[in-house]
């Protein structure tokens, strides 16, 4: 089983199509959307975490790219200087997946499953104790 995350661009004209039911069920995997940024008669962005077999996944992709959908791999992971944290909560202030978040106690809890990678908690960390990783 292969899992990617990904960020899909959909030109005006894909917006209102069912491209993804028809993508899920031509090649079988499972996508599940964490974020989206879609309006009727408007480009759209999607991320998402998409599941299936190897060659589902990578067909899947070039089916999407052949339709006119750019998309962009995150291959990249966000590492956490836990050891270095002060638990301030400024990176959970920008997190739109909520990967990062409070708990009662004021701790800093990082779930790297909900993760976008879209970076804006390493700017946001006053530290400087939050960095990607390829």
């Amino acid at each position: 089983m292969k899992k990617v995350k990904v960020k899909l661009h959909f030109p005006r004209k894909w917006i209102s199509k069912p491209l993804m039911s028809e993508v899920i069920s031509r090649y079988g995997i499972v996508f599940n959307i964490l974020h989206a940024d879609i309006s009727y008669d408007s480009e759209g962005t999607l991320i998402a975490e998409i599941t299936g077999e190897d060659e589902a996944v990578t067909d899947s992709l070039t089916y999407i790219d052949s339709v006119g959908v750019k998309y962009k791999l995150y291959n990249k992971s966000i590492i956490l200087r836990e050891d270095e944290c002060i638990h301030c909560g400024a990176c959970t202030a920008v997190c739109p997946s909520e990967a990062l978040t409070m708990d009662k106690d004021n701790k800093l809890h990082f779930d790297k499953e909900k993760c976008l990678v879209c970076e804006l908690c390493i700017k946001a960390c006053p530290l400087r104790i939050i960095s990607t990783e390829f």
